[in-house]
C-alpha cells in the first residue's frame, strides 16, 4: 500500500463569517488532487474536526467541508466527533475503516494532539495511513503528519493575538519540522522567523507551506501543489529551511510537476 499525505499550508474554503461575508474557495485544484491519489472518482471522505475547540465549531466546520466534497465532488462524507474518541471507539474504528481520505481542519494543533495522543487514536492513524487511506490537511490538520510544528495554538487556547508561537510534537509520519501560513509575518507573528529560531540547536529539516500552497507525498516521492495566492498578495509557495555551520539557509522548493525524492529534500545539502 501506498503511504500518501497531503499537508496544506492554509487557504479560504467557502466559509460563512460572523459579518456574514463567505470567503473565497481557494483549494479546489488541491481537494480535486486529495479526490485524484485515491484512484476513485467517488472516494468515502472522513472529516476531523479534533483542532476545533467546541462541539458547535466541529458541525460548522464538518458543514462546509460537506459543501465542498459531497456537493461539488460528489463524495459521501462522514465525521468523527472529539468525544466519540472517548466514548464510542468502535463507531471510530468503523469509520476510520470506511474513509479513503481522512482530512483534518484547522485549528488548535496542541490540544488536538493531545486528545489523541491520550486516546489512542494516534496508532489508529498510523494504522490508517500505512493501509493506504489518504491523510490530509489545512494548518493544525497538515501540522500533525510531522515529527513537530510550529503552532499559533496558545493564541487560540488564551484567546490572547499576542501569545507567543510554540513548538507542538506531532505524530511523526515525517520526520521534518512544519510550519504552514509560512507567508504570515506581522507584529505579533513572524512564522518563519519561528521556525529558523526553532532549528536553531536542531538536525532536522524544515518545510514551510505558504497559503494556498502543500506539499504532496506519497512514499518517498514529493511535489507541491499550488494555487492562486493573488489574495495574499503572493504567489504561493513552499520553503525549505535548516542550519548548517551556523548558518541558516532557506531555500524555495521547486513547483514542478515532477515527483522528486523526500529523502533529498530531508537532508542538508
Amino acid at each position: 500500500m501506498s503511504r500518501k499525505i497531503i499537508a496544506i499550508g492554509g487557504g479560504e474554503n467557502g466559509r460563512l463569517k460572523s459579518n456574514g461575508i463567505y470567503t473565497p474557495y481557494e483549494t479546489k485544484q488541491i481537494d480535486t488532487e486529495i479526490i485524484n491519489i485515491t484512484g476513485k472518482k467517488y472516494p468515502n471522505f472522513l472529516f476531523l474536526g479534533h483542532s476545533q475547540n467546541n462541539i458547535s465549531s466541529e458541525e460548522s466546520y464538518f458543514r462546509v467541508m460537506q459543501n465542498i466534497y459531497g456537493n461539488i465532488f460528489g463524495c459521501k462524507c462522514q465525521t468523527i466527533k472529539k468525544h466519540e474518541l472517548k466514548d464510542n471507539i468502535h463507531k471510530v474504528q468503523e469509520l476510520i475503516n470506511w474513509a479513503d481520505i481522512i482530512y483534518e481542519g484547522g485549528g488548535d494543533t496542541k490540544g488536538m494532539l493531545e486528545l489523541w495522543f491520550e486516546t489512542g487514536f494516534d496508532k489508529i492513524l498510523r494504522n490508517a495511513w500505512m493501509n493506504g487511506k489518504v491523510m490530509c490537511g489545512i494548518s493544525a490538520g497538515a501540522n500533525c503528519w510531522f515529527r513537530t510544528c510550529s503552532s499559533d495554538s496558545l493564541k487560540l487556547q488564551l484567546k490572547d493575538d499576542t501569545a507567543p508561537m510554540i513548538n507542538v510534537n506531532c505524530l511523526n509520519f515525517v520526520n521534518a519540522f512544519f510550519t504552514p501560513h509560512c507567508n504570515i509575518a506581522n507584529e505579533n507573528t513572524n512564522r518563519l522567523q519561528h521556525m529558523k529560531e526553532s532549528l536553531k540547536d536542531s538536525n532536522l529539516i524544515g518545510l514551510g507551506m505558504s497559503n494556498c500552497c502543500a506539499i504532496e507525498i506519497i512514499d518517498d516521492k514529493y511535489r507541491l501543489l499550488t494555487e492562486d495566492a493573488s489574495n495574499y498578495n503572493i504567489e504561493s509557495y513552499g520553503i525549505k529551511t535548516y542550519w548548517k555551520n551556523n548558518k541558516y539557509v532557506e531555500n524555495y522548493i521547486d513547483k514542478s510537476d515532477t515527483y522528486k525524492s523526500l529523502s533529498d529534500l530531508l537532508i542538508k545539502n
